[in-house]
């Protein structure tokens, strides 16, 4: 097991709005997807999950969303909020191609049966988030991958949710429109005071948004690490220059490498 930080100021002060114990996934034909997984999440908090290929990240995010159930263990909130309004963003931004911008962000309100012009007013809102204003009537075929995931963000944030699930979402996308999209979503986190789990593979990703990195290693899926960013937050865009970026970044590439080697070992 490698030894874990300490955990910043905010999990620290504050109670959980999430707590995974203990938590097990074995699927159908035997795979252990995860086991004895365990996670404590302080709201208005972002926290990166990073790991090898197969280490049961998305699988995480399934069972806290509902789309998976665990085999194991427990799940329970907290933070004082009872049940939470959950969001997700996966790796695609999955837009209907027939539908406008606005229509594609709408959908979720329309499915839930909220009133036309209410449903408007919300839309507008989240057009307004993720600086999508001009492009209503504009068909996803129409957007760059950007702004086509700049779409899919704001259907995510329509229902005004306090938890927001994110596999993976600009993984495709060139480096100069990830870095935008990850300083956009830092003042979006700002503002709502959103909860954040953010799976990626980028270490450097990782350690920009987050206030704290959860590494885990695979087969099974597990947590080996967690490494509290104390930086300033939100960060502006020089923090990835500074020595202090560089010695996160370091520190969770060494637990991960260590993950990596230890998950081989127990392969063999």
């Amino acid at each position: 097991m490698i030894v874990s930080t300490l955990p910043n100021a905010i999990a620290m002060q504050t109670q959980p709005i999430l707590t995974l114990e203990h938590v097990g996934k074995t699927y159908a034909n035997g795979t252990v997807a995860l086991q004895d997984f365990n996670l404590a999440v302080a709201p208005g908090t972002i926290t990166s999950l990073v790991g090898p290929s197969g280490c049961g990240k998305s699988t995480v995010l399934k069972i806290i969303s509902g789309l998976g159930d665990l085999s194991t263990g427990r799940l329970a909130w907290g933070g004082g909020i009872g049940q939470p309004k959950l969001a997700y963003v996966f790796q695609e931004a999955a837009l209907m191609p027939w539908a406008t911008v606005i229509d594609n962000i709408r959908l979720p309100l329309k499915l839930a049966g909220v009133p036309k012009r209410e449903a408007l007013e919300l839309v507008s809102e989240a057009i307004a988030q993720v600086d999508l204003q001009g492009f209503e009537r504009v068909y996803p075929r129409e957007l760059s991958g950007g702004m086509q995931m700049r779409a899919s963000i704001a259907r995510a944030l329509v229902t005004r949710p306090n938890v927001l699930l994110m596999d993976e979402p600009f993984g495709a996308l060139d480096e100069m429109t990830r870095g935008k999209l990850n300083q956009d979503l830092l003042q979006l986190q700002h503002q709502r005071n959103l909860t954040i789990l953010f799976v990626t593979h980028s270490i450097y990703e990782a350690v920009y948004l987050a206030h704290r990195v959860v590494v885990m290693a695979s087969k099974p899926g597990r947590v080996v690490a967690e490494i509290a960013i104390d930086s300033p937050h939100p960060r502006e865009p020089d923090y990835r220059t500074s020595a202090q970026f560089n010695r996160y970044c370091r520190d969770v590439s060494h637990s991960l490498s260590a993950a990596m080697g230890e998950s081989l070992a127990l392969a063999l």
